[in-house]
């Protein structure tokens, strides 16, 4: 490869990892596993970076939520998951609302189809327009909003009522 190819990649490595990293992990729910999608991402990415046209950052996101929807498909196929040690059950309750809140809303994410986990990510997370959104997952804007539209209402029927009134989901 060339150096130049090379350090311009390096650099995007460097500048945009985190916020890859922080899109993943919203689609995977796990950090592994999160770390894993960026890294096979940046893989492909590297591999067309001098036929990629225009900011490659888009091209990169596509690449992420793509294969976060077939990684999910692949995994559906196998019945268990292998883990080195098995989770710990806490005897104590977590006294913290925010805590709380923040793991019934990630299983309430986890329990979305991955696509319209996808949309409430772009959309809501990294703040995208239904247009943007549209162009990074290669559908029409309204195939987004209406996902939008879904993800949102399962949201609600999945996240409890005693959740504290000061949180609110986006419409």
């Amino acid at each position: 490869m060339d150096a130049s190819v090379e350090r311009e990649f390096t650099e995007f490595v460097v500048n945009r990892s985190h916020a890859l990293l922080r899109a993943a992990y919203a689609l995977t729910g796990d950090r592994h596993a999160a770390e894993d999608l960026v890294q096979q991402a940046l893989a492909k990415a590297f591999l067309r970076w001098r036929r990629v046209q225009g900011d490659i950052e888009p091209y990169v996101r596509r690449i992420l939520y793509h294969d976060s929807a077939t990684r999910w498909r692949r995994r559906s196929l196998r019945s268990e998951t292998s883990v080195a040690r098995p989770p710990d059950v806490a005897l104590v309750a977590d006294a913290s609302e925010d805590t709380h809140l923040r793991l019934v809303v990630r299983r309430a994410l986890l329990a979305l189809p991955p696509r319209q986990r996808a949309v409430l990510v772009l959309r809501y997370l990294e703040d995208r327009s239904i247009e943007e959104t549209a162009a990074i997952l290669g559908c029409r804007p309204g195939t987004v909003a209406s996902q939008a539209s879904r993800a949102l209402t399962k949201l609600r029927a999945l996240v409890p009522d005693e959740t504290p009134s000061s949180v609110e989901v986006p419409r």
